[in-house]
């Protein structure tokens, strides 16, 4: 039997042990948003904190200015031979309203078995991120127990803060740069394909956020008297945001696309496998055929090609009932989802540039911005990801898919940007785990298997 082979039956065998150490932390109603629960993120931290003291790694909570992080660093016996990584997670969770649609109280976590004897962990945070950072931890500790080490360093960064923006870590991280520039940074909050077929997400979308207004009159104005001659700054706008995109679903912004690469061929076909179509992704919204760039395939346009997206429209009267008025005002959210190496701070000055070209004389233009963030972009060469890659494919006994997430994970972009190391993003969550909604669970086979899949990604990055 080799070194793998013991510690994955070690974790067989102690399945029902992790699952009551799951269930301790689950306990914890580390709701990071409220204020009222203040202490209990603290709790939950010190539970951490202390849980990897306990399979010998020297944890500390450290403060910020918010909730705190636990910090953890254990050196592997064979250090010298693989990546130092740092592992990062969140031990708070999403508020539980409304509370009334919870089957039971949801920091009492339960196992219940669906129909076909699947079994699920039931609880706030059984999934989102709990469950999934407990993952690697209980990786971690068959390794420990097995073989009084670990296969190669590793640091753990688990934060308090994620349900909420993560609005401290950022401090935290470029105070402490030195300390946490490791070789690679390895994430579990992300998700499998579907419950047979394991995923790494390879691409997070970055996003660049703008409000644009358009004044004209300095009032709102009787549209009977002055209809037909004033200028309606709702008219203008609606203009040109459907300039925005032409007949084929593009993006008509000069220089839009500077930086979007194509998926290599290999890649693209992995992905045209997963057949995603617009009657099983869009039917059951009640909606029939995709609005994105013609000739692309569908999980194309949802995660590796960029967007343009108008998230809300003000102006003029919008109440009950009619009010006949020319608005002096009115203004729109437009958001941008960025791939490859667009850089968000041209397409924030190529989008203004393209509104004010189209501003009549007697209109004034005002921007204002909510964020910029890079895309992330893992090398689809780079050597930890085609480990991981093979041993997923060896639990799983599925080709672990590389998939691009449409949404963003800031702490990621600053990884890379202010420690320079690479991401590897591998997580277990499930379409139907019911993450940040009542009832939220995690299947029982998920968190088994996700144990053993740290495993042999941990042995496999280890090796030379």
């Amino acid at each position: 039997m080799t070194t793998l082979d013991a510690v994955l039956d070690h974790i067989d065998r102690d399945l029902d042990n992790a699952v009551a150490r799951l269930f301790a932390l689950l306990r914890i109603a580390s709701v990071s948003t409220d204020p009222a629960f203040k202490d209990s993120c603290r709790a939950a931290a010190e539970h951490v904190a202390a849980d990897l003291r306990s399979i010998g790694f020297d944890s500390a909570v450290r403060p910020t200015a918010g909730h705190p992080v636990v910090v953890g660093k254990a050196n592997g016996a064979a250090a010298a031979k693989g990546p130092r990584v740092l592992f990062y997670g969140h031990y708070d969770v999403q508020p539980v309203d409304p509370l009334e649609l919870w089957t039971t109280p949801p920091f009492e976590p339960r196992i219940e078995t669906l129909d076909g004897g699947r079994k699920i962990i039931v609880a706030r945070g059984a999934c989102d991120d709990k469950g999934q950072a407990m993952t690697f931890i209980e990786a971690c500790r068959a390794f420990k127990a097995v073989t009084g080490a670990l296969p190669l360093p590793v640091t753990t960064m688990i934060e308090g803060e994620e349900e909420c923006g993560s609005k401290n870590l950022f401090a935290f991280l470029r105070d402490n740069a030195d300390e946490f520039k490791l070789d690679l940074a390895l994430v579990c909050d992300t998700a499998m394909w579907d419950r047979r077929t394991p995923a790494i997400t390879t691409s997070l979308r970055g996003l660049v956020y703008e409000d644009v207004t358009l004044t004209c009159a300095d009032r709102d104005l009787h549209s009977g008297l002055f209809g037909g001659a004033a200028q309606n700054p709702i008219r203008v706008l609606a203009r040109i945001l459907a300039d925005m995109h032409d007949a084929d679903g593009r993006v008509t912004i000069p220089g839009f696309y500077d930086g979007v690469n194509e998926l290599p061929p290999d890649i693209k076909a992995d992905l045209a496998a997963l057949n995603l179509t617009e009657a099983t992704f869009l039917g059951p919204l009640g909606l029939k055929h995709s609005s994105g760039e013609k000739g692309r395939l569908l999980i194309e346009q949802v995660t590796t090609r960029p967007t343009a997206e108008f998230n809300g429209i003000i102006g003029g009267y919008t109440g009950e009932g009619a009010k006949t008025v020319i608005p002096g005002q009115a203004s729109a959210k437009v958001s941008f989802r960025l791939v490859g190496d667009q850089d968000p701070q041209k397409i924030r000055d190529s989008f203004r540039d393209f509104v004010r070209a189209r501003v009549p004389d007697d209109c004034k233009v005002e921007f204002a911005n909510h964020g910029l963030a890079p895309a992330i972009q893992l090398s689809y060469d780079n050597p930890a990801l085609v480990k991981a890659r093979a041993a997923l494919a060896a639990e799983w006994g599925q080709k672990a898919v590389t998939v691009g997430a449409g949404g963003s994970i800031p702490i990621v972009g600053d990884f890379k940007s202010v420690l320079g190391m690479d991401s590897l993003l591998v997580g277990f969550a499930l379409d139907d785990d019911r993450v940040h909604s009542p009832n939220e669970k995690f299947d029982l086979a998920c968190f088994h298997k996700g144990i053993r899949s740290w495993a042999r990604i941990l042995a496999a990055l280890a090796q030379q």
